[in-house]
């Protein structure tokens, strides 16, 4: 391998750490709101795919801060890392206010959309606490990105396990009560996040108090974050959407394709965690060698982080051939349900390489300026997976929906070179170059010319 997939690995896996506790954040708090019945979880659930809904606009300001950062160091333009800085907490606080507020007023008729009865009750009850606490998440959002432009990745990841320490303890005694702490069920739930996402924000408040850097709020630096990030945040929401359609599909096999699809895609999230940890450094990285004036790096490093995704979705691959049975045995012993989670980890075998290889470099260029080609490259890629998705489940059942999701993550990565998108040669390499008539001729100014075309002509 070369030199640098050994850093990126070394950056990755901190933020594999820190994605990582978000899932266990979630299996620990479904494992004590089950106790409490099928509305709950329902409830729970709902809100839970609400904050993942919302994450896509949280990821435009984030993830645009750490590039920006990245970049502004780079070029060791430290006024512009502080306007960076700065700014990213101005639109922080614009952004929380602007997800918080109304969805703290609305949230009765938000639950009531997708849920009745008591498990909209429930779910109007969680989201009471869980729409304010979007404040404490969107700042621990933009403090764990400020951390990783600045080459920091180990920080984010000590203060998300700080965190899920906290809720372990947390859950329990919110949910169910202890001496004089009532019991607050599904709210209490809500309740224990907040305030351990609170902490562990505090505690990287005052960690970065120590390296800020001071500046002013800048409109042009806002807009740059801003559209620094949108390709991120546009190609998350393009995928939560497009997993909401894909689980209709698959409810329509019943339960037990539903519950088996459930398992199987948590098992799944251990590896894709991986690829996007890829894709944060990676992007990182290139924006820091950008601003340093080295963009012609940009070739190099698209191709060890090619090498470090596909090592990863490799050994993802082998993983869900292997150990696919064992793992879902963890969570169930129904038969059907097994069969079913069995079937989608075996066909996540053509997606796995294909699918890190696309997340991976995808981080290359964001950085590197080429969001909308990005996003375009996503599109296709759904645009294949929806419809071959419907048509194949019709032939040969939900596994058609499965190996749709191949199919699309074939189409974007095929897309990526199609579209020419992978930076694969330095700017100006391989050039003839120029004869010094030519670069003469170009350096007079073009009033001089004139004047000796008219001498000429006379």
């Amino acid at each position: 391998m070369r030199g640098h997939v050994s850093r990126l690995a070394g950056l990755a896996w901190p933020v594999y750490v820190e994605l990582l506790s978000g899932v266990i954040a979630s299996i620990i708090t479904t494992f004590w709101v089950a106790r409490l019945g099928g509305p709950a979880v329902a409830a729970v659930t709902l809100a839970t795919g609400i904050e993942h809904l919302l994450l896509g606009l949280v990821l435009v300001v984030s993830s645009g801060t750490s590039l920006r950062l990245s970049r502004a160091r780079g070029a060791g333009d430290a006024a512009e890392a502080g306007r960076v800085g700065t700014t990213a907490w101005w639109l922080c606080g614009l952004g929380s206010v602007a997800l918080a507020v109304p969805g703290a007023l609305y949230r009765e008729s938000v639950a009531g959309l997708f849920l009745d009865g008591q498990a909209a009750q429930l779910a109007a009850g969680y989201l009471a606490v869980a729409f304010p606490g979007l404040v404490v998440f969107f700042a621990q959002k933009v403090a764990d990105d400020l951390f990783k432009g600045s080459g920091d990745t180990r920080t984010p990841m000590r203060t998300a396990l700080l965190g899920n320490l906290l809720l372990f303890p947390l859950d329990p005694l919110l949910i169910f009560g202890a001496g004089p702490v009532p019991a607050l069920g599904v709210s209490g739930a809500a309740l224990a996040l907040v305030a351990s996402r609170a902490v562990a924000l505090a505690v990287a408040l005052a960690l970065h108090r120590r390296v800020r850097v001071p500046g002013r709020v800048s409109v042009r630096t806002a807009r740059q974050i801003m559209a620094a990030g949108l390709s991120f945040g546009v190609d998350f929401t393009a995928r939560m959407a497009v997993g909401m359609v894909q689980l209709g599909l698959v409810a329509s096999f019943g339960v037990a394709a539903v519950a088996g699809y459930g398992i199987g895609y948590r098992i799944l999230l251990v590896a894709t965690m991986a690829f996007y940890a890829i894709r944060q450094v990676a992007g990182i990285e290139a924006a820091r060698r950008a601003g340093a004036g080295r963009a012609d790096q940009l070739p190099a490093l698209a191709l060890d982080t090619a090498i470090l995704a596909a090592s990863v979705g490799a050994a993802a691959t082998a993983l869900c051939a292997t150990a696919g049975g064992p793992l879902t045995e963890l969570f169930t012993r129904d038969p059907a349900v097994v069969a079913q989670s069995l079937a989608f980890l075996r066909l996540m075998c053509l997606y796995l390489l294909p699918y890190a290889l696309v997340v991976g470099l995808g981080g290359v260029l964001q950085a590197a300026g080429r969001g909308r080609a990005l996003v375009l490259a996503t599109a296709l890629g759904f645009a294949v997976q929806l419809p071959s998705g419907y048509g194949l489940s019709r032939l040969i059942g939900v596994n058609g929906v499965w190996t749709a999701m191949a199919a699309g993550a074939l189409t974007q990565l095929a897309a990526y070179r199609l579209l020419r998108i992978v930076p694969r040669k330095a700017p100006g390499a391989h050039r003839r170059p120029r004869s010094p008539r030519s670069t003469l001729r170009r350096s007079v100014p073009l009033t001089v010319h004139r004047t000796v075309e008219r001498s000429g002509a006379a």
